[in-house]
């Protein structure tokens, strides 16, 4: 970026931090806000930054990357005004860390490709924080994203499945444990092995060089335009899918699914 765009971002940079303290001092809901409180706003703008990045809206993308930046100066302040620590201590590790991270760029380490990349930084993390090992992997993320970040923990300590044929024979064994304690009525075990078989299933997709995240966001998105065309086809002749049986339901959704394919 051109050192002359430097100015301008600075200065915009802390006119919203003005505008956020003065928030924080004259608005009463601002005022009211605690840090506990501000972690699911945190975590709300950081899903929807990653929906409008996903959908390659760059309109949307600047303004839920702009709510985002709202929460981290938000908590920022609100952490300085109980003395925890100040923007510029958040400001300044961020970019020490990064730089400390980058010793190819800042230092004299040389990494030549991505896996030497990742390599180093997991070393320097170990290093800075301690080998927590495998649980420390993934605290705080959603189930789904954690099961695939385990996943790929595994794969570098040398331990993983040789292929997604594997990962799928795993899930197939997983299913067929669901089956035998379903079959004793022992539906508690038999949640805990869909548990299992879930974990199994999540790492599939990297296999094949996606993300697991993505493909079940997809997926839920086919689904609510198949369950769309459902609701139409039955609108259209009058039906009312609650009185409609099972068998009528699966019409309607091969028809759905049938129109979306053509």
């Amino acid at each position: 970026m051109s050192s002359q765009a430097e100015p301008a971002e600075i200065r915009e940079f802390a006119r919203l931090v003005s505008v956020i303290r003065r928030l924080r001092r004259e608005c009463p809901w601002d005022r009211e806000q605690t840090i506990a409180v501000t972690a699911r706003h945190v975590l709300e703008e950081a899903y929807e930054v990653a929906e409008a990045i996903r959908l390659g809206d760059n309109a949307e993308l600047r303004e839920e990357l702009g709510d985002l930046l709202d929460q981290v100066l938000f908590v920022s302040v609100i952490a300085a005004d109980e003395s925890r620590f100040s923007l510029e201590d958040v400001v300044r590790e961020a970019a020490d860390k990064l730089i400390r991270r980058h010793p190819h760029v800042y230092g004299e380490v040389k990494a030549e490709t991505t896996e030497q990349v990742l390599a180093n930084w997991q070393k320097m993390k170990r290093a800075e924080k301690g080998d927590t090992g495998i649980a420390g992997v993934g605290r705080g993320l959603p189930a789904l994203m954690r099961a695939q970040k385990l996943g790929e923990h595994a794969r570098r300590s040398g331990m993983d499945w040789a292929n997604v044929r594997e990962v799928l024979a795993k899930v197939r064994e997983e299913l067929d444990e669901v089956d035998a304690e379903l079959e004793r009525g022992e539906t508690e075990a038999a949640a805990s092995e869909i548990g299992d078989m879930l974990l199994a299933l999540a790492n599939a997709p990297r296999f094949l060089g996606h993300n697991a995240e993505e493909k079940l966001l997809e997926a839920c998105d086919k689904f609510v335009g198949r369950f769309q065309a459902v609701e139409r086809l039955a609108a259209a002749r009058g039906l009312d899918l609650t009185r409609l049986s099972p068998a009528e339901v699966d019409a309607l959704w091969r028809e759905a699914k049938q129109q979306g394919e053509q």
